[in-house]
């Protein structure tokens, strides 16, 4: 019994989609796969042409796959977005059918292979190629209206292979950009090893692509393997105990313990009982015997952080220990024997406490074994794009946020002074991203920007024997001189010997340079080597000033 003519064309239909289906899932090569579909519209409907017609950036259309069509009507298949029938399906979204191409003046045949034939009426259905988002293109296929022919099925059949193969298009391009982004990072990954010099150093837990900080990196791969004592030097923030870390982490002793002691936060008698221990009932609250960082870290290795600021008579305590390698605990006798590897930090100028007989000679020879220097942030700028992403994606990681740094706010941070150096830089990321509204830290986020910025008051340290004073975070912006006033504030004009002195050769121009000292001399020249305008120029005070040319063995021209 045959079955109804509905019937059947619904059976056909069905296997159609499904054969579709089935060759689109087979491979992301939509230009073969493309062409089979378009087979079997051509097979099961008996269409005689079809096309499929993608846009380009540039809203192009041209001809990708075709049946029924010659090399020749391909390659003339363009069409602009509103123009003729295939340009309006595609500009509008909508579908649209032409009974008689012959007689239907909106479309327009770029391939000529559409034309109409005597004796025989053509009719053509495009319907757009559109994902929710975005328009892709038109499926376009073209029958022969004969008999019970019924235009509306056949639009409603290419609407949805249109649908499954709009989403073949977005799959193939989704796979494409990342297949090219990938080729891309590998080229760049491939020109930086090429042109990274061999030998460069890294560490784990230290951000650092600077020249100055490969050099540090340098040392501690030199001195870990060792058991050398190292003493690590430079300002509060620099990172000293990261270092200490590395410098664990890289020598035999990796898998022993590594103990820190903040000297500074503990008292002479406190701190005796932190390193060495103590014996129960050594005194008032000692319930049982403890055990002290010295003997935890045996084996291993022992931090001694801000080692500077040490008592001188804990000092040579300290100093038996390091020369005998034992110790007793605090009310005891025996004499514990211990194996530790010392690693020293300070920001202090030990070579003027020994001066001033503020710090052992001794042991400052005993722990200045291995020497490092960490140079502060200002001095490394290169590094402050690289530690400013790992803030920001460390904040967005535990706090659930996508938050990114414009341009013009890394520019804000690029040209601070960071007096703090990286803790400071991390506290301020962490407070700018905090107060951030929106998903963009901007440069106007910054306190800085509206002059709340706290840390300015800390641009000079206070300890005379303090290693590298800071100056204010404006020493390069170039600022119109100001005039010489008198005791009332009036404006006076300099007159006499001073207008027949020979003044100094200048180094530098009108612009400010970029290194501390210069700038110092910058501005000492744009002044006429006036100490307390210069200091108005850097916007520091002239104390301020006066450590700094200290610090740079800047010698005053006497005009």
């Amino acid at each position: 019994m045959n079955k109804p003519a509905y019937q059947q064309r619904s059976h056909v239909e069905l296997i159609t989609i499904y054969e579709i289906c089935r060759i689109l899932g087979a491979s992301l090569d939509v230009d073969r796969t493309f062409r089979e579909a378009l087979n079997v519209l051509a097979a099961h409907l008996g269409l005689p042409r079809a096309m499929i017609v993608l846009a380009d950036d540039d809203r192009t259309l041209r001809l990708h796959s075709a049946v029924g069509m010659s090399i020749d009507h391909m390659a003339r298949g363009v069409w602009h977005s509103g123009e003729g029938m295939i340009g309006r399906v595609y500009a509008s979204g909508m579908p649209s059918t032409a009974p008689d191409v012959g007689a239907a003046p909106e479309f327009i045949d770029r391939t000529g292979a559409f034309s109409a034939q005597p004796g025989r009426m053509m009719a053509l259905i495009a319907v757009p190629l559109k994902t929710e988002y975005a328009q892709l293109g038109v499926l376009a296929a073209q029958r022969e209206v004969e008999g019970g022919a019924r235009l509306s099925d056949d639009q409603r059949l290419l609407t949805m292979v249109a649908t499954l193969l709009a989403q073949a298009v977005v799959l193939h391009r989704a796979v494409a950009e990342e297949h090219e982004r990938m080729q891309l990072e590998t080229t760049r990954l491939q020109k930086a090893l090429q042109r990274e010099p061999r030998g460069r150093y890294t560490l784990d837990n230290v951000i650092g692509v600077s020249a100055q900080m490969q050099a540090v990196f340098a040392e501690v791969h030199q001195a870990a393997p060792s058991r050398a004592t190292v003493l690590l030097r430079g300002e509060s923030g620099t990172g000293k105990e990261a270092i200490a870390r590395a410098i664990h982490y890289l020598s035999p002793r990796r898998d022993a313990p590594f103990i820190k002691v903040n000297c500074a936060a503990l008292t002479e008698s406190l701190l005796e009982s932190e390193l060495f221990g103590h014996e129960k009932g050594a005194f008032t609250g000692a319930a049982g015997e403890r055990k002290g960082r010295f003997e935890l870290a045996h084996g291993g290795t022992l931090f001694l952080d801000e080692i500077g600021d040490i008592s001188p008579a804990f000092q040579a305590k300290l100093l038996r220990v390091l020369q005998e390698r034992e110790f007793e605990r605090v009310g005891g006798s025996r004499p514990i024997r211990v194996d530790v590897r010392l690693v020293c930090a300070t920001n202090r100028d030990l070579e003027k406490m020994v001066k001033r007989g503020e710090f052992r000679a001794d042991l400052y020879y005993r722990i200045n074994v291995v020497s490092i220097f960490l140079p502060p942030l200002r001095d490394r700028r290169e590094d402050i794009p690289p530690l400013v992403a790992h803030f920001v994606d460390r904040f967005n990681k535990e706090n659930r946020r996508v938050l990114k740094v414009t341009p013009e706010a890394m520019k804000v941070l690029y040209n601070c002074y960071w007096p703090g150096n990286v803790r400071e830089l991390e506290n301020c990321i962490e407070r700018t991203a905090t107060m951030a509204h929106g998903d963009l830290i901007r440069d106007a986020s910054f306190p800085c920007r509206n002059n709340r910025c706290l840390t300015q008051t800390l641009h000079f340290v206070a300890k005379d024997d303090a290693v590298a004073p800071a100056l204010a975070p404006s020493l390069s912006e170039a600022i119109v001189e100001e005039p010489d006033l008198d005791a009332n504030g009036a404006e006076v004009m300099r007159i006499g010997p001073t207008s027949h002195i020979a003044t100094p050769p200048r180094q530098f121009g009108n612009a400010p340079p970029s290194g501390e000292r210069e700038r110092l001399i910058w501005a000492l020249e744009q002044c006429g080597w006036v100490q307390a305008k210069a200091a108005r120029l850097l916007k520091v005070t002239p104390r301020q000033l006066g450590y700094a040319l200290q610090k740079h063995h800047i010698e005053v021209q006497k005009l």
